[in-house]
């Protein structure tokens, strides 16, 4: 396990340990949990102009890596750091194919009251993607 893998899954854990009872116990890594995660922040969305930049900051980094862990225990892959867009990134079917997804900036823009930026909408055109993809395919979510 690298690093990066185990550091998104302690933070998954966290938000799990955070989250849980906000989410009625339903936050068990699957996808349909996701459902619950966009519950919380629709509800945290009201708030977020209210709160310090550094809980903004740290509800981003909990929930995103939350996505990311239910992508990599549903598709396995590995974690890389994405330098531009200073976030972790899953990247699964190396090396005949690379879907990729990063969740901090969606979560970000989720929070900020974009109710565009659907969590289980985006995560299930991820998930889609890996299982319909060819080799060559190469796409990145953001």
């Amino acid at each position: 396990m690298s690093s990066l893998e185990k550091q998104v899954h302690e933070k998954a854990r966290l938000a799990v340990d955070q989250l849980q009872e906000r989410a009625g116990g339903c936050l068990d890594y699957s996808e349909a949990s996701l459902e619950a995660i966009e519950d919380i922040l629709d509800e945290a969305a009201q708030f977020a102009d209210d709160m310090e930049q550094s809980n903004v900051d740290a509800l981003v980094q909990l929930i995103g890596s939350y996505i990311l862990a239910v992508g990599h225990t549903a598709h396995g892959g590995a974690f890389y750091w994405h330098e531009q867009q200073d976030q972790p990134v899953l990247v699964v079917g190396e090396p005949q194919r690379h879907i990729a997804i990063m969740t901090f900036s969606k979560v970000r823009s989720r929070l900020g009251g974009d109710k565009a930026d659907n969590i289980p909408f985006f995560y299930q055109g991820f998930s889609a993607r890996v299982r319909s993809a060819t080799p060559g395919t190469h796409v990145v979510h953001v």
